[in-house]
């Protein structure tokens, strides 16, 4: 009796301590919790965008498609099922799932059985040989009392749940990473087709000099300045044709094909679209990927916080076992053989050398660092959509600009080849001219991609789905 009285009065300082501890705790993380904390890292969000010309309404969705290319289209479509580094992606999503649901398993309780028999011979002497035959049944439950476990589970579906959101960022990016890689690949072709029309000009005008020079007309300065810009023309030809094999195998790989160069694709860039609504700032938090991933990462801290604070308290555990033997087989499940046992046992730490006091200030840290990191992929998301906005117009420009100089270099270089003709301009300034052409319908094919490029940035930094 005196014996009982002992353990209820340790029993109750245990569980007084841990009370008393659990009051100076706060381990009861909820949404609004979470919310309060990053609402708070991020402030003076603006109620629309700032860049000029921006449209109000809701985020456009499916922007490759948009583009009226079937053949991107269908290369999107293949990256999202073949990509290797998507696959990788996914494959870590169903990790994270797994390992959320480990965390849950705590709170059930475990059943283990088993059986065994046993055979003692002697060699020599009076003893008989024996057998003897055994079963058991034992279960164990942690009840958790402080949440300590369901923190846990929490904890490890946030981040599941960030991970998930991580993964559909990615298949954003590939979808985009395809669109510009194939950008790239046309805008070569394009370039090729610049260089071989001005290769094509060039050859009448070397053949017309080197007649101008057999007739006496011309000069040997004329046939070397021809030469030498017909071969830097040839030379740009070459890299421009080395640029589109080596863009289509980059394509290749990240639909998940072999880089054979072997891809076939349209000989024009599709048309840049209008320009994409952009929503309010406010509902980006809600609709990119990243952001929600880092905002799920910021829960997990919360959660991993909560369950370490708890970690020191009293725990109790239930067990509970039975099982029989009996020197014959059928016998172990006769009543008599069986013996039943139940059990409940609180443990406590009662010193770890600061472990879980540095475990908590640990987690505070990691907290603040989550929090930290969200308000700066927000701030990044935000910098991302303001400076495509700010680009679209940009690059609109400048490809109008570019496009009024090709058209005027055009028409000089025509009354250019007049006057040469006619005996009123020199060769050099002629071929000048010639360059400037091509320099600038170059510049134009380039731009004209770019605005393609920033079409599709700005999408994806708007979060909508391709």
């Amino acid at each position: 009796m005196r014996q009982m009285k002992q353990t209820l009065l340790i029993t109750s300082a245990l569980l007084a301590t841990g009370c008393a501890t659990l009051s100076d705790l706060k381990s009861k993380t909820t949404d609004t919790t979470i919310q309060t904390a990053i609402t708070q890292s991020v402030t003076d969000i603006p109620d629309r965008w700032t860049a000029a010309q921006t449209q109000v309404g809701d985020v456009h969705i499916g922007w490759i498609d948009a583009l009226g290319d079937s053949i991107l289209s269908g290369l999107v479509e293949d990256a999202q099922n073949n990509n290797r580094n998507l696959q990788a992606a996914a494959l870590n999503v169903q990790r994270s799932w797994v390992l959320a649901r480990q965390a849950g398993v705590g709170l059930r309780p475990n059943m283990g059985l088993n059986l065994g028999a046993n055979r003692q011979a002697f060699l020599d002497g009076p003893i008989p040989d024996t057998t003897a035959f055994n079963w058991g049944l034992q279960a164990s439950w942690e009840a958790d009392i402080w949440g300590r476990i369901k923190a846990g589970e929490k904890a490890a579906i946030a981040n599941a749940q960030s991970t998930q959101a991580d993964y559909r960022f990615t298949q954003h990016s590939i979808a985009a990473a395809v669109a510009n890689a194939y950008f790239i690949g046309l805008e070569a072709a394009l370039q090729a087709q610049v260089a071989q029309q001005t290769l094509t000009t060039l050859t009448d005008t070397n053949r017309i000099v080197n007649v101008q020079y057999a007739e006496g007309i011309a000069m040997a300065q004329d046939i070397a300045l021809s030469a030498s810009d017909l071969a830097s023309t040839r030379a740009s030809l070459i890299a421009a044709e080395g640029s589109y094999r080596d863009a289509i195998k980059a394509l290749e790989v990240l639909v998940g094909r072999y880089p054979a160069g072997a891809l076939k694709t349209r000989t024009t860039l599709p048309i840049v679209p209008p320009m994409p609504s952009a929503g309010l700032p406010s509902s980006l938090l809600e609709r990119r990927p990243d952001i929600i991933a880092a905002e799920r990462t910021v829960a997990a801290a919360f959660y991993a916080l909560d369950q370490v604070k708890v970690a020191n308290l009293p725990k109790l555990t239930l067990t509970g076992n039975t099982g029989g033997s009996s020197n014959q087989l059928f016998d172990i499940f006769d009543p008599k053989n069986i013996l039943i046992n139940i059990a409940g046992s609180i443990t406590a730490p009662i010193f770890d050398a600061g472990f879980n006091k540095l475990q908590i200030e640990q987690a505070g840290i990691e907290q603040k660092q989550a929090v930290a990191a969200y308000a700066q992929t927000v701030l990044t998301a935000f910098q991302e959509v303001e400076s495509s906005l700010n680009q679209m117009i940009v690059v609109r420009e400048r490809a109008e600009a570019l496009r009024e100089a090709a058209s005027q270099s055009d028409r000089a270089l025509k009354i250019a080849m007049i006057r040469y003709e006619e005996g009123e301009t020199d060769l050099l300034d002629m071929l000048t001219i010639q360059q400037r052409v091509f320099n600038a319908q170059s510049a134009l094919v380039s731009a004209e991609r770019a605005r393609l490029d920033e079409w599709i940035d700005l999408n994806l930094a708007l979060g909508g789905h391709w």
